[in-house]
């Protein structure tokens, strides 16, 4: 029952000492802890539906906001200096050990949204992770995307953007971009990589050294929707690709499959949508 599951609001700090806010929801008899790595401009609450789902399930859940975003942002976004990998190789394996210290002794698995699949190699930690479940995880590559959305991503790109950045400083929440505000090193970052099929893979030797992703072995289950205009099967097998020695596999899911008429990017993560969560409970919780 909802009623039995509590939910705690907690901080602490990554390992360069930037304080960041997390949500934790236990369950009276957890079996599993999981820890929900969020997309690109979502907050944390965004993911408040699925965790109290996993939690009743028996699940201890910590979902938290990236460095820059919702309860862990900075006064000075636009001076910040905060890059796309910082969510990565700082924020998410500080998020992990948090969870490992509420919940000891469970198995930790993941569940990652978008960009949150990405960053897996760059967690010094993520050796302790038994299993992934990726939820719309594809690279940016605009070309890998359904035709209809390359014009609005352009015009993110290089018009709106660079004016956001000119007037602000940072990529404010106006004229399209409905997310959380972006530091404006983290948009550039996102910006290159997304103009290449390679997406990050060449900086792997350079400005992401040193990493983990050929180290990654547990477990990745994707589960990708047709409707969903950037993580289509291309992007998500471009992306698996950076996970060379980690069993994976690919779910297409219709929205008609499990009762819904759209899913889109992000409509997996919404409410009404437990069928869907249903699956990825099974998947972490190693019963299917």
């Amino acid at each position: 029952m909802t009623e039995d599951i509590t939910q705690t609001t907690i901080r602490f700090a990554a390992t360069d000492g930037w304080q960041l806010e997390a949500d934790i929801y236990t369950s009276p008899s957890p079996k599993i802890a999981v820890l929900i790595s969020a997309g690109t401009g979502f907050p944390r609450q965004f993911y408040t539906g699925l965790a109290m789902y996993l939690a009743r399930q028996g699940a201890v859940v910590l979902t938290y906001d990236y460095r820059g975003i919702g309860g862990s942002k900075d006064k000075d976004l636009a001076g910040s200096g905060i890059d796309y990998p910082d969510w990565g190789r700082l924020d998410a394996p500080a998020a992990l050990n948090a969870l490992e210290e509420t919940a000891p002794g469970l198995p930790l698995t993941h569940l990652c949204h978008s960009v949150g699949g990405h960053f897996v190699g760059l967690m010094p930690n993520q050796s302790k992770i038994t299993r992934h479940a990726f939820v719309s995880v594809g690279t940016g590559y605009f070309g890998g995307h359904h035709l209809r959305n390359i014009p609005s991503e352009l015009y993110f790109w290089w018009v709106l953007g660079p004016y956001l950045l000119l007037r602000y400083g940072y990529i404010k929440p106006a004229g399209g971009w409905r997310g959380e505000a972006l530091p404006p090193k983290l948009f550039k970052t996102w910006r290159r990589w997304s103009q290449r099929r390679s997406y990050f893979q060449p900086d792997l030797a350079t400005k992401l050294a040193p990493h983990h992703y050929d180290e990654v072995t547990a477990p990745i289950r994707s589960w990708i929707f047709p409707d969903d205009p950037i993580a289509t099967p291309s992007t998500a097998s471009d992306l698996l690709k950076c996970y060379p020695a980690a069993p994976h596999e690919v779910i297409i899911r219709k929205p008609s499959q499990v009762g819904v008429t759209r899913i889109g990017h992000e409509g997996a993560l919404r409410k009404g949508r437990d069928a869907l969560w249903a699956e990825f409970s099974d998947w972490l919780m190693g019963a299917s």
